[in-house]
């Protein structure tokens, strides 16, 4: 039995909340659960309409990340920031929201249903009969335009309804105190929402076969999921209604006060101020190259998986129905990773063996999926006839086994080490020094692995013929992550006076 003082101790570590901060700290919780059980269909949805659709195929996902995310995104900040200039926090909070789920809802009413007549499939035939193969991803964004705005609007979500507005919300409600024992507890309760979305995506996608002859399963299991999506985002307005009327007007929750930042503390870096602060200090360089060279290589790993996927599963309802059970999957072993390993493995064995957890990890399985792409014809058919497998579905099942664990890793080591690497920087470095890193670091990462196999597909033709080099590329990016963090782990501890 647990003494009085032992179980206190217990419920300060994974409990530390007051019981007249529940009425501010469930909503929360509920709300962040909504906007990634949201983000989780869409996440699933949105590869799932852009791979399987007409000439298309995985080699659509570098193009769009590039040539259409990056320039929505931009687009959208701007048009974010001159909004909140003219309309009240509230107000933009449901314009936001509501345009959203009104987009989903008209796609898959209309866009999706018209979607024959809507695509420029004679225009696009063209250019593919003239353009080099390679050039087949770039064409597909424009022949499935509807799709590649699906797949522009599920990113904005994440980043758009996750990091700006729940967390703009959550910092303006919250003191830097209460953030301290809140905040974990959003991430704990919030990883929830992969494996039970993940398991609604299996099974709404895998309704197919209740369906009478003649029926569009894909548009049935879309309309679903839309239904399903809206009725959250709906939800989701209305916590926050009920937050911004019974919590902000309660005293005891909400001080404005304590929130309100220094007017002379600048916050904001422009681009050139970034690069200049990240490239004169040898710290910030480090964490940016942990940073770049994880986005580089999940990202271009995870379009060589994806090309499998889509040789095994070209029916967009399987395609989507195994989407979602590897979100469930996901889901379950980072909350595992969470609960019992994140703690433990930085407090026994150190920051820098935290942090080279995650390079180490995705390199022995990367190396271990890239290995089975590039050399699995020359293995006897045999061992697949005694495994019960095919050699294809075996591919997709190790680059699965690849991808979850390295989201997993991320969510419990990677990002837990990348913000302690903050704390022994003094107050104007902390602040800018991370400003800096998600300024040139984020987009650097992701924009530069979709950069290098476009150029590779316009060269070589194929996602396909594009593997070796890939797999090389991939692993000279470990080698600079793996040196980074070694380096930065010594940097850390001088600085910190802690064990690296």
């Amino acid at each position: 039995m647990y003494s009085e003082s032992e179980f206190g101790k217990w419920r300060e570590r994974f409990w530390p909340v007051h019981s007249h901060e529940l009425k501010k700290l469930i909503p929360m919780i509920f709300m962040f659960y909504l906007i990634l059980f949201n983000y989780t269909i869409l996440r699933d949805t949105k590869d799932t309409l852009v791979v399987t659709g007409a000439a298309s195929g995985a080699e659509i996902i570098p193009f769009l990340k590039l040539w259409v995310n990056v320039p929505f995104a931009i687009g959208f900040t701007v048009i974010y920031s001159r909004m909140s200039n003219i309309v009240r926090r509230n107000t933009l909070f449901y314009m936001v929201i509501s345009v959203f789920l009104l987009f989903f809802v008209f796609f898959s009413l209309w866009l999706y249903p018209n979607r024959d007549t809507l695509h420029f499939h004679e225009t696009a035939d063209y250019l593919q009969s003239i353009l080099p193969p390679g050039f087949m991803g770039l064409i597909a964004v424009m022949r499935n335009w509807t799709f590649s705005l699906f797949y522009v609007m599920s990113e904005l979500w994440g980043s758009v309804c996750l990091s700006m507005l729940f967390w703009g919300f959550a910092n303006h409600i919250n003191t830097i105190a209460e953030s301290k024992r809140f905040y974990a507890l959003f991430g704990m309760m919030g990883n929830l929402a992969l494996p039970t979305a993940g398991y609604f995506v299996y099974v709404a996608s895998g309704v197919r076969d209740n369906l009478p002859e003649g029926v569009d399963s894909w548009g049935y299991s879309l309309n679903l999921m839309t239904g399903v999506l809206t009725v959250g985002g709906v939800l989701i307005i209305f916590i926050y209604w009920w937050m911004n009327r019974y919590v902000m007007t309660d005293p005891s929750l909400y001080h404005q006060l304590d929130v309100e930042e220094p007017a002379n503390e600048k916050l904001k870096l422009s681009l050139k101020e970034s690069f200049h602060m990240i490239i004169h200090s040898r710290y910030l360089l480090c964490i940016a190259l942990l940073v770049i060279s994880y986005g580089v290589c999940i990202n271009m790993v995870e379009v060589t998986w994806k090309n499998q996927l889509r040789l095994q599963f070209p029916d967009p309802n399987a395609y989507n129905q195994f989407m979602g059970l590897f979100s469930t999957c996901t889901g379950m072993v980072t909350i595992f990773m969470m609960l019992f390993l994140t703690n433990n493995v930085i407090r026994k064995f150190g920051w820098t063996f935290a942090a080279l957890c995650t390079p180490v990890i995705l390199l022995l399985t990367g190396s271990l999926f890239f290995c089975f792409v590039l050399f699995r014809d020359l293995l006897p058919e045999s061992l697949f006839l005694t495994l019960g497998i095919a050699p294809l579905m075996l591919t997709v099942i190790l680059g699965a086994i690849q991808n979850i664990m390295s989201k997993s890793t991320k969510y419990a080591l990677f990002d837990p080490t990348k913000e302690m690497s903050y704390i022994p920087l003094n107050p104007e470095e902390k602040v800018k020094g991370k400003a800096a890193v998600d300024i040139i670091g984020n987009p650097t990462g992701k924009s530069t692995g979709s950069l290098i196999q476009q150029i590779l597909m316009v060269m070589l033709g194929s996602l396909s013929a594009i593997a070796p080099y890939v797999a090389v590329i991939v692993l000279c990016f470990f080698v600079v992550w793996i040196a980074s963090a070694r380096s930065l782990g010594k940097q850390f501890a001088t600085v910190s006076g802690h064990n690296p």
